[in-house]
Parts: structure tokens; C-alpha cells; sequence
């Protein structure tokens, strides 16, 4: 090999590696722009299969992948956000959604003055000018886009360039020649090289790349093109091991879609290549591989869609149903599932899975704090039991959340996005503490139960009353992080200032009523740990309330 041509494969890697960082700068900045747009559009697939094609399309165009965009999908239905029903519609429309990226590659062939060569650069400029002297968000946003699509093109300039040069070189015409004549062997080349790449955009990106040359046949892009879209399916595989039984399902429906879809084209463009053996051996540019597989996978998704769930029921047949693996043990287990890695692809959605856990554990400490409350009345074992089990629960609940908000911290955020975890953060710590002092509770209650104690007529009726604003404070601050409820968090601030002047009253109630022996000093000792950890509970309730306000008044 010579220097020029060692040279030459240096900027074919170079550029490749520029296609993909800037296809992934590009489709970051897009993702961030879009931010909760994303989570509105995947509420939409609550309605019909079609808007699931066209969330799934959408979703695809915007994070330039379709594995991405499958792999999201795996970790919906692992995480129960999303049915298997509306997996597939979602499934198929990122297929269709991935023929975006190939008509952005084949822009450089739709004349001189779209050719992104010649404007990139420019491009590349203005981004760079807004990410480093702009502090404007939506500018840096705006910036990270372009320099990604001015990234992508100087990348596929190079490695376009870097082919030049062995354009008419018999080993690349011969290579096209043979899978052209070989469909399985060339969908197996697509297959390969895409599962390697784990990216079909990228891999038909180069393809594009070596039609752009004049190089590729009609019969073996087509080819290629069609073991692509089976490639793409490898990272949802991957993607899912591990996973619970439907997230395996919905890999498996990625595959079982884009392996029919293959087959039928595959067959269909085999006999048309046998009529019109000329447009076979025929060579085809960019324009032409972007029309096909436009062409292809919305054909597919129109041929398929009315076996939609056919292809749910045979995903079943090939993974049978396990009743063992979906049990779940307790709701630790639970949210372990729920806060599946893979949502992680995109921080719209990993932002309200990690609220919706945040407000689960929430409801698993008032639920602690009500309990322990009725065994220090009742003098209930069975209740201070399960309080104890489910302040365990509570802890791993709280290492879990914290790793994980951890994760989402590290994505692309906005500001306010960032705001928001920060809060989750304090409010997962000020759950944790209430939880801590519902623990209390259960052990002066065990401790009271132990030692035959009671309360008096008025004692039991003055913690009832502090009980009763204690939870309604606590209740009202987990509805208001649960679904950002500004009123429900306002009304949280009445009920706290309640239990203070409770709280304080009460103990001096019950000081006197020590002092004139209405009631037993040990039994009195503990009546004033429980109001003051209820107090406490009640200023937990106001933190968290609080957070919500503040996270409003950032918005406006």
C-alpha cells in the first residue's frame, strides 16, 4: 500500500468518524430543542396505531436513528410506559422516519447551490460563533445543530473525496457486480455492516457515499439497502437482553417487521430485475438509493400495518408467556424495571419517569407515615411490622432514584430541566426523612405496646387532630410533584403553619396535663416525640411543595 493510498483510507476513517459525531451533534441539539415536545408527541400513542406511526416517524427524524428510536421503545414497554400494541406502530414509523437522514446525504446531488460542501463551512462558522459567544440557550441550541450538520457534510465530503480516486478501479465495480447478482449475500453485507455501525442511516450514509461515485448497481443497493434495515435491528436485540418479557417482544417485533418487509420486497425486486435485467446492472446515484428506501419502508409500513397485531400475537408464540419472570416481589423490584437505562435516550421522557418513581416513593412514605400513626393509637403489631419493612423499601427506593437522577443529569438538559432534577434530588432526601420519622413513630409505638401503655381520652383525640393535618400536608405535596400542581403545593403552606401552632399548643396541653398526673409520664414523654416527628414530617411536606413553586415561578 502507498503512502497515497494509506492517506486516502485515513480520510475515509476521518471522515466517517465526522458523519457520526456530527449526525450525533446534530441530532442532540435537535433532541434538546424539541425537549418536552417529544414527551407530548409519545402521549399522543395513546390514541390510534397511526399516530404511533407518525410519533415513531417524527421521534426517528428528530434523533436521526431508528435503533435509537427502537431501543427507546424496548425500554417504554420494560418500563410499562407503552403497550406492545402501541410499540409496534411506533416501531414502524421509525423506519419510515430513518429515510430523513438519507435525503439530507443525497442533498449534495440536488444541484450546485444545495450542495452542503458549499455552504457548510459557513454553517460551521455561524454554530461555532453562537456556542462560544452566545448565552442564550435557544442560540447554543441553535448553534449545536448546525455545526452537527456542517460536521456530518465535511465528513461525507472526505470520505466521498477519499473514494474518488479508485472510482474506476475493477475491485469496486466487480465487488457491486457480484452481490448485485447475489441478493442474499449482498442483504447479508447490509446486515453486517449496519450491525456493526448499530446505525442503518449511517450505514446507508455510505452507500450513498460510494454511489455518489458511480460505483453501486441498482440491484445491489437494493439489496444492500434491504439487509440494512434487518442490521438495525441488532441493536434493539442487544438492547433488550435482560429486559422483561415484552421489552424481548418488542425487539422481536422490530425484527419479525423489517425481516417480512425484506422478504417481500426482496422477492418483488428479484423478478423485476429478472424482466429489466438493464436497469439492474445499471448504476444508481444518491437521489435514487434515498427514493428507494423511502419507497420501501413506507410500502412496508402500508403492506404490514393491517398485521399489526398478528405480529404482537407471533412475538408471543416465540417468546411464551412466564409467569415467574413478570412476577414482581416488592416495589423496589418494581421500580428497578421502571427505571430502565434505555429511556435514557431521551431526557424528555427519562425526566418523567424519574418524577412519576420520585412521586411512587413519595406515596410509599405517606403511606408509612399513616401507619405508624394507627399502631401508635391502636397499638397494631401488624402495622409497625410492615412499617419497618417498607421503611427498607424506602432506603433502597432512595440509593436507586439518586443513581438514577444522577444518570439524567448527565444528559442534554435545559436549564429549567436541570432546575428540576436538582429539586428531585432534595426531594427524594426529604422523602427519605419523613420516612425516617414514620420509623419513629412505629418505635414509640412498639415501645407503647410493649410496656401496656395508652394514651388518654384527649391525648388519643390531640394526635388524631396533628395526625390528620400532618398527612393532609404531606398528601397535597406528593400530588404537587407528582403533576407540578402549583394550587395543591400553596395549600400545603396552611396545613404546615396548622400542625406548627398544633404542635405547640398540644404540648403545653399535655405538660399540664403531666403536671396535674391526668396522664402516665412515660406514655406522656412519647406522646411528645410522635407530635414532634409529625411536625417534622409536615416541614418535609413544605420543602417538597416548595421545590414545585419554584420550579413555576423559574418558568414564568
Amino acid at each position: 500500500m502507498s503512502m497515497e493510498d494509506l492517506g486516502n483510507l485515513f480520510q475515509f476513517i476521518g471522515g466517517l468518524g465526522m458523519f457520526l459525531y456530527g449526525m450525533h451533534i446534530m441530532a442532540d441539539g435537535l433532541q434538546r430543542s424539541a425537549g418536552g415536545k417529544m414527551q407530548k408527541l409519545m402521549e399522543f400513542l395513546t390514541r390510534n396505531r397511526l399516530l404511533a406511526i407518525l410519533v415513531g416517524a417524527g421521534v426517528t427524524a428528530i434523533i436521526q436513528s431508528s435503533s435509537a428510536t427502537t431501543v427507546m421503545v424496548v425500554g417504554f414497554v420494560n418500563a410499562g410506559m407503552m403497550t406492545l400494541t402501541q410499540a409496534v406502530g411506533v416501531i414502524m414509523g421509525a423506519n419510515i422516519g430513518t429515510t430523513i437522514t438519507a435525503w439530507i446525504v443525497s442533498m449534495s446531488e440536488w444541484g450546485s447551490i444545495l450542495k452542503p460542501e458549499f455552504f457548510s463551512p459557513l454553517l460551521l462558522g455561524i454554530g461555532a460563533f453562537l456556542l462560544l459567544f452566545s448565552k442564550s440557550e435557544k442560540k447554543n441550541k441553535v448553534g449545536e445543530i448546525l455545526v452537527g450538520f456542517s460536521v456530518l457534510f465535511i465528513g461525507l465530503s472526505f470520505m466521498s473525496g477519499s473514494i474518488e480516486p479508485y472510482r474506476d478501479a475493477p475491485i469496486f465495480s466487480q465487488a457491486f457486480v457480484v452481490l448485485g447478482r447475489n441478493p442474499i449475500l449482498a442483504i447479508l453485507t447490509g446486515a453486517v455492516v449496519t450491525a456493526i455501525i448499530q446505525s442503518s442511516s449511517a450505514s446507508v450514509g455510505i452507500l450513498q457515499t460510494l454511489a455518489m461515485n458511480g460505483i453501486v448497481t441498482w440491484k445491489s443497493a437494493v439489496f444492500i439497502t434491504l439487509g440494512q434495515n434487518i442490521g438495525t435491528c441488532v441493536t434493539a436485540l442487544i438492547s433488550s437482553s435482560g429486559a422483561g418479557r415484552n421489552a424481548k417482544r418488542a425487539s422481536i417485533i422490530h425484527l419479525l417487521f423489517n425481516v417480512c418487509g425484506a422478504v417481500i420486497f426482496g422477492v418483488v425486486m428479484f423478478v423485476v430485475f429478472l424482466i429489466n435485467p438493464a436497469w439492474g446492472n445499471s448504476t444508481a446515484n444518491s437521489v435514487n438509493i434515498s427514493i428507494f428506501h423511502t419507497v420501501f419502508n413506507v410500502t412496508c409500513t402500508i403492506i404490514l400495518l393491517p398485521f399489526a397485531d398478528g405480529l404482537v400475537k407471533l412475538s408471543g408464540r416465540i417468546l411464551r408467556a412466564d409467569d415467574k419472570e413478570d412476577a414482581l416481589e416488592d416495589p423496589v423490584a418494581e421500580m428497578q424495571r421502571k427505571l430502565d437505562r434505555r429511556i435514557l435516550n431521551n431526557p424528555a421522557i427519562a425526566m418523567e419517569a424519574i418524577q412519576t418513581e420520585v412521586s411512587t416513593m413519595a406515596q410509599l412514605a405517606e403511606k408509612n407515615v399513616a401507619l405508624a400513626v394507627e399502631g401508635a393509637l391502636n397499638g397494631d403489631k401488624e402495622k409497625t411490622d410492615l412499617v419497618f419493612l417498607q421503611e427498607k423499601q424506602i432506603n433502597e427506593m432512595e440509593k436507586m432514584l439518586t443513581a438514577f437522577l444522577v444518570e439524567v443529569d448527565n444528559l442534554s438538559l435545559t436549564e429549567h430541566q436541570h432546575e428540576k432534577i436538582k429539586n428531585l434530588f432534595y426531594t427524594v432526601s426529604d422523602i427519605e426523612r419523613a420516612g425516617d420519622h414514620a420509623e419513629n413513630i412505629a418505635e414509640l409505638a412498639e415501645q407503647m405496646r410493649k410496656d401496656k401503655m395508652t394514651f388518654s381520652g384527649k391525648g388519643h383525640s390531640d394526635l388524631e387532630a396533628i395526625a390528620k393535618e400532618t398527612m393532609d400536608a404531606f398528601h397535597l405535596a406528593v400530588q404537587a410533584r407528582k403533576s407540578d400542581d402549583v394550587e395543591a403545593a400553596a395549600a400545603v403552606d396552611a396545613h404546615e403553619k396548622n400542625v406548627d401552632s398544633l404542635e405547640k399548643d398540644l404540648r403545653e396541653k399535655h405538660i399540664r396535663r403531666l403536671s396535674k398526673g391526668k396522664c402516665e409520664p412515660e406514655s406522656g414523654v412519647i406522646f411528645l416525640d410522635i407530635i414532634s416527628n409529625l411536625e417534622r414530617v409536615a416541614d418535609h411536606a413544605t420543602n417538597i411543595a416548595g421545590y414545585v413553586e419554584s420550579e413555576s415561578k423559574a418558568v414564568l
